[in-house]
């Protein structure tokens, strides 16, 4: 084998191995979720270790946030596969799409990770300018989570 061919392989192996499937602290199945208010009891979910709550306060704009608390006694790593950790989107009383908060926005195509200790929180805050919609909305709170994603549904009425 050549020196050139050796340097390849070595190449690829060192990518393999970086893009490889991981996991640290015993977190678990790389494709457990985590329970959210809106998904039907039929389908149990196998990590509860994270918790999920999202909030919407109605005042000149609305403000949008999202809290993920580890419930475990441990740390858990949430992996993220992008840049973005979250997403806001808005939603009429029919269901249509009216604001998105990644619009926009670019994201680096990283890979990322973040380590959550045993009852720490992540916490999301956004918010819209909801100039102009008056009527029934839903906020829908997104943790972009390939490992532990969670969606949150918030529902609020604009005077």
């Amino acid at each position: 084998m050549t020196r050139r061919s050796i340097t390849w392989i070595l190449c690829i192996a060192a990518i393999a191995l970086a893009c490889g499937p991981h996991s640290r602290h015993g977190d678990g199945d790389a494709h457990a979720s985590v329970p959210s208010a809106n998904q039907p009891a039929e389908h149990p979910m196998s990590d509860t270790s994270l918790a999920a709550s999202a909030k919407v306060a109605v005042g000149n704009d609305v403000k949008l946030s999202l809290q993920v608390t580890n419930l475990a006694s441990h740390t858990v790593e949430v992996n993220f596969p992008s840049g973005q950790t979250h997403e806001f989107v808005i939603l009429d009383a029919l269901g249509a799409e009216v604001w998105r908060w990644s619009t926009g926005r670019m994201f680096t195509q990283a890979l990322q990770n973040r380590e959550v200790e045993a009852k720490e929180t992540l916490s999301f805050r956004e918010q819209w300018d909801s100039r102009g919609h008056h009527g029934k909305y839903s906020a829908v709170a997104t943790l972009k989570s390939s490992n532990h994603p969670v969606e949150e549904r918030v529902e609020f009425v604009l005077p």
